[in-house]
């Protein structure tokens, strides 16, 4: 009758067919769960098979993550390399002083790359440090935040020169700046050329702070680095 009255029992249709596969339904119940028990084993095996493809696929994709982020750092350092006017070695940051974290590093080039005490070490986001220590495959690099630091420097706004140090603070401190200085929180601090180890117009860092000392009649300012020195992993030791 459904088939050969469409029309007549089209309203209908649908509801028969639901009324009609209830039963199956009910009747299909237990030998699917019956179906579920006899083949759990090889479902959990395979569940545990393909758990393990994706912890796989997971390291795989950190790995590439890294490589891709690594590969954006060397070709922004490369870029820096070719702009600058002096002759450079790319290094890699192979340790760090867990005692002064912020103030010393160790990279992969030495003596036999050209390397000596007090060469400048930078990066394509500005001063790293300067060499401390080298020998024939390895180097030593005071960070700009050691107290043990300091460069000539800049502010390249009202262009008011001062002596730029560390403070293991995380920060630097410019000091012999002159009472009445025009410098503001937000300039820009470069390498002077007075300094005797860095070339100039380098970036050292922004202003952040400034505090007079009426006893003395200097000003000082706190300077953020322009580069997070816990994260810097490869560098340019500029040898010429």
């Amino acid at each position: 009758m459904l088939l050969f009255y469409p029309e007549f029992f089209r309203p209908l249709q649908f509801k028969v067919i639901e009324l009609a596969s209830v039963p199956l339904r009910v009747l299909a119940f237990p030998l699917k769960e019956t179906k579920k028990i006899l083949y759990y084993h090889r479902t959990f095996d395979e569940y545990r098979r393909l758990a393990n493809e994706v912890n796989v696929l997971k390291a795989r994709l950190v790995g590439m993550d890294e490589i891709l982020r690594e590969n954006s750092r060397l070709e922004a350092l490369l870029k820096f390399k070719r702009k600058l006017l002096y002759s450079s070695v790319a290094a890699s940051v192979v340790g760090r002083d867990p005692s002064a974290w912020n103030a010393v590093m160790i990279i992969d080039k030495g003596t036999e790359d050209g390397l000596k005490q007090g060469m400048s070490v930078v990066s394509d986001l500005g001063v790293i440090g300067k060499i401390a220590e080298v020998n024939r495959k390895k180097a030593k690099v005071m960070l700009l935040t050691d107290p043990q630091f300091s460069v000539a420097a800049l502010v390249q706004g009202p262009r008011e020169s001062g002596l730029v140090s560390g403070t293991l603070q995380g920060v630097c401190r410019m000091r012999y700046l002159e009472i009445g200085a025009e410098i503001q929180v937000g300039d820009k601090v470069v390498t002077s050329k007075l300094s005797s180890s860095f070339p100039e117009s380098l970036l050292i860092g922004e202003v952040i702070a400034i505090e007079e000392n009426p006893s003395d009649g200097s000003v000082q300012g706190l300077i953020q680095p322009s580069v997070a020195l816990s994260q810097v992993e490869e560098v340019l030791v500029i040898v010429k």
